[in-house]
């Protein structure tokens, strides 16, 4: 007798720049209550974190959070959340280590931002799209020019969402696993 296959795990990082919307699409799309580690702010980010752009900000993710969404019996996501700050990037590797492919959320107030995490996800040749983060005021630009702005490869999908809802941020997890499927089927060619 042959004991059923439990569904196939898909690890994805949710990865960006201080305060772009990392924890708020973790929580949007996560069916369970998810893992957040966020410390409040205090006198001691004041330099470090320019919350300049959102000034609203009170926390900020000092590990990662977590959240899981169960596609069928035979498909679980699990997403993980890494800290936006530098000095929090020694946790990048092990969050990384494993996974499917990354959401680079970007703010495009702040594009400088988004540039270490693109760049950490080229270097290690992991599949990952950019989901350009709508905020309130931001100046809509077309997707070449997104495209063009961040140095991106033609083969790199852009995307617009809203981390605050939960139907655009599966649009932008069904990109990326489209993605990472199509970038896996060309290596084995």
């Amino acid at each position: 007798m042959h004991a059923e296959p439990g569904p196939v795990p898909l690890k994805i990082l949710i990865a960006g720049g201080f305060g772009v919307g990392k924890t708020t699409l973790v929580s949007a799309l996560s069916e369970i209550p998810p893992l957040l580690t966020d410390e409040a702010m205090t006198t001691a980010s004041i330099g470090v974190d320019d919350n300049s752009v959102v000034p609203e900000k009170r926390t900020t993710t000092v590990a990662m959070d977590f959240g899981r969404i169960t596609v069928d019996d035979s498909l679980i996501l699990y997403l993980f959340g890494t800290p936006g700050q530098d000095r929090f990037w020694f946790m990048w590797d092990e969050l990384a280590r494993g996974c499917v492919g990354a959401v680079v959320l970007v703010d495009l107030r702040r594009v400088d931002d988004c540039f270490p995490a693109i760049d950490y996800f080229e270097n290690r040749r992991v599949p990952f799209v950019v989901a350009v983060n709508g905020f309130p005021e931001t100046e809509r630009f077309a997707i070449p020019a997104v495209r063009s702005a961040l140095a991106l490869t033609d083969d790199t999908p852009v995307v617009r969402m809203d981390a605050r809802s939960s139907s655009t941020g599966l649009k932008t997890l069904v990109t990326l696993v489209e993605h990472a499927l199509a970038r896996a089927s060309a290596a084995v060619r």
